[in-house]
């Protein structure tokens, strides 16, 4: 049943991808009708996030930002079905680096680079990335439980010379890597929500305390990697431009959280910039209140 299953996704996938973008987008907006409309797909989720990130909003502002979102949503989950046919000159045209030459000076300081980034605008298509740069691009995923939609998963998001990593394995793969003298690329999505433990560390995100991982900043410290946020915006539907906005290129000298505050910063300039495209079905603040648990 497994593997039926497989290749009937795949196949949707498959037909999906090679449909042209304006068929492409047509089919988004029946998707959005049925998800938001119909199903109203984690509708009471999104409303309680933005009513807490952006309490200075009226009810009508925040309800236009829901339907952008949700429209974007739809949006980006055809795009990541796209990625499957999707060519690289077409991406390259839909997918922009505004400053790739900051990642080209990053290089040539002989460190790996971590590149900090929060799920905003599109996060799927930065696998073009690889064929703008020198080192390996590698990004860092957590692993399906099914191995075969895993696999499907590791196979359109490693197009363009990119590589996945799971959480487990992210620590020993990238020591691995540093230990034969390998640089890297390493993409963190970094504005999750890490489960309720006994010693997390806890930040001010959009106007409330929350636990924040430090896997990234852990990682660039112990190794000495140097950091740059991923700005991504949309320019209009279906092309994205990136720009990569340097954290620290001295991680050493580095007081602790500073690069974890920093990366924080950015991403709610980001996020107050342009709300519309934040990923709002996410769960960011459910552990409000629950610091002292964490103790």
């Amino acid at each position: 049943m497994g593997a039926i299953s497989y290749y009937l996704v795949y196949a949707i996938l498959w037909c999906v991808s090679i449909l042209p973008f304006s068929l492409l987008y047509f089919l988004s907006d029946c998707i959005y009708f049925l998800l938001y409309k119909i199903i109203g797909y984690r509708k009471k989720t999104v409303r309680n996030n933005l009513k807490l990130a952006l309490p200075h909003l009226s009810d009508k502002e925040r309800l236009i930002i829901e339907k952008n979102f949700y429209h974007h949503l739809c949006d980006m989950f055809l795009e990541m079905a796209k990625t499957v046919t999707i060519s690289e000159e077409e991406m390259k045209k839909r997918y922009k680096f505004k400053n790739i030459e900051i990642v080209k000076e990053y290089e040539k300081k002989n460190k790996s680079i971590v590149l900090m980034a929060p799920h905003y605008a599109s996060w799927e298509w930065v696998i073009i990335l690889g064929k703008y740069i020198d080192y390996k691009g590698l990004g860092i995923y957590k692993k399906l439980s099914n191995p075969r939609f895993d696999q499907l998963v590791r196979d359109m998001r490693s197009k363009f010379d990119a590589e996945l990593i799971s959480t487990k394995d992210t620590v020993k793969t990238i020591k691995d890597y540093q230990s034969k003298n390998l640089h890297g690329v390493y993409l963190f999505l970094s504005d999750q929500t890490p489960r309720l433990r006994k010693g997390l560390h806890w930040e001010n995100f959009l106007g409330h305390e929350v636990p924040v991982h430090m896997g990234a900043e852990n990682l660039a410290k112990e190794l000495d990697m140097n950091v740059l946020y991923l700005k991504v915006s949309r320019v209009k539907r279906g092309f994205y431009e990136a720009e990569f906005i340097p954290i620290s290129d001295n991680v050493a000298k580095e007081p602790e959280f500073e690069i974890t505050k920093r990366f924080l910063k950015l991403s709610e300039q980001q996020i107050l910039e342009k709300p519309d495209y934040y990923f709002w079905t996410h769960k960011r603040w459910k552990h409000i209140g629950k610091k002292n648990e964490t103790k």
